[in-house]
């Protein structure tokens, strides 16, 4: 623990004589910088009602333990929750969360900060999301009898807990109280190293997507549009899915439609898409709901609505793997079609390696393979309707982690 802690301090010490030539490292202390006087004003409004302490890495990480933050503050809505995040990009965009009675910056790993970050929170559980670990805090939480519990953990064979010099990281590991793990493997590992107390859970990502399709709403615009006939949600596409894209919909348009709705909606991209389909194309924000029906393509403006757009789809094809990452693809899924994305960047998706095995999913090298995968399901109903019960199916055999979260959390509480 000393050598960690003298780690933490020469990292911290070089944030600080780094701060003057770097940009990034001078706002993470700025922004960290109030974190501690955050802390004391919580502490001062903290009683003697449950406190929930949920720790995400970034956004990505929040959204997947979201579903437990709702179904906590449900059957306890007196608890406290308390959200720390790493990562800007999960605190820019929920500091300000409804549920909360505080969201901040997680302070620099170390003796005195966690001691000091535990003492004014006092938590009565805390929730790591994934595989987010800070052996001091662990070690605080342990002094403080305080149990740690890790959600929808997912481990590798390659993480470093598991290889020869990894003697550190097992050790802070098997200071976790309980483990939710998504798969086999990951509690096979957690018990070679001696960690037993894990229960096989599944992700909770997928109640988060049922929870969403469960809530959708309805939108009368897209409902007129597509009236009564086959339509194609293309959801989060990047540039280079639009390029595929193009083509196919210039294609099809007259035997479908389609509900295009980018993932940056800036005027550059937006005027691009409806330049290369000159026929029949309305935005969103520009529709009429007595002429929208006589449209081919609606191209979407504004974010937020994807979710709610799904259900009105018979077809989806999901952007993102083109380029850095495949965007959400269980949200479509959970409404039940066949899927389609980008062939490069999707392998570290599990959910997509799982619906290729089960074939409610597609992967396209170019528009000439799009075509070719598409007409394969577009001509024969039987087995459209097959593959959009496969991704449907798949979603609900995946849920109810959420529940066994909140289960065993019950054992802590009054």
């Amino acid at each position: 623990m000393w050598l960690y802690q003298i780690g933490i301090t020469l990292l911290k010490a070089g944030l600080y004589l780094s701060a003057p030539f770097s940009r990034r490292n001078r706002k993470f202390l700025q922004e960290h910088k109030g974190v501690f006087k955050q802390l004391k004003a919580f502490a001062k409004i903290r009683q003697d009602e449950p406190c929930f302490w949920f720790h995400c890495a970034s956004l990505g990480e929040f959204e997947q333990g979201r579903p437990v933050i709702e179904a906590l503050k449900a059957k306890y809505p007196d608890a406290h929750i308390v959200i720390t995040f790493f990562s800007p990009s999960g605190y820019e965009v929920r500091k300000d969360y409804e549920l909360a009675s505080l969201v901040c910056y997680l302070p620099l790993d170390g003796f005195i900060n966690a001691r000091r970050f535990v003492k004014l929170v006092r938590p009565t559980v805390a929730i790591f999301i994934k595989y987010e670990f800070w052996y001091g805090y662990l070690k605080a939480l342990k002094h403080d009898n305080i149990p740690s519990i890790s959600v929808s953990t997912l481990l590798r064979p390659d993480a470093v807990a598991f290889q020869w010099y990894g003697g550190f990281y097992r050790r802070m590991l098997r200071l976790i109280t309980h483990y939710f793990v998504q798969d086999e493997l990951t509690g096979k590992l957690l018990e070679n190293i001696g960690i037993r107390s894990t229960t096989l859970a599944g992700d909770t990502r997928f109640d988060r997507a049922a929870a969403l399709c469960h809530q959708a709403e309805e939108i009368e615009m897209a409902e007129e549009f597509k009236d009564n006939e086959k339509v194609m949600v293309v959801g989060s596409n990047w540039p280079p899915d639009t390029e595929v894209l193009l083509p196919f919909i210039r294609e099809f348009e007259e035997r479908m439609k389609f509900i295009i709705a980018p993932h940056q909606i800036n005027e550059e991209h937006l005027s691009y898409i409806e330049k290369n389909i000159p026929y029949k194309i309305i935005r969103y924000s520009q529709a009429k709901m007595n002429t929208i029906s006589n449209y081919r393509v609606l191209l979407v403006d504004n974010i937020g609505m994807l979710t709610s757009l799904y259900r009105y789809g018979d077809f989806a094809y999901v952007g993102g793997a083109f380029g850095k990452s495949l965007h959400n693809i269980l949200e479509p899924a959970t409404f039940g079609m066949p899927l389609l994305f980008g062939n490069r960047s999707y392998q570290h998706v599990r959910e997509a390696n799982d619906l290729l095995k089960l074939k409610g999913a597609v992967t396209v090298n170019d528009t000439k393979d799009l075509r070719y995968k598409f007409l394969t399901v577009w001509n024969d109903e039987e087995k459209q309707q097959q593959v959009a019960e496969i991704c449907q199916n798949y979603v609900q055999t995946h849920t109810g982690a959420t529940q066994k979260v909140v289960n065993y959390l019950e054992r802590f509480l009054p």
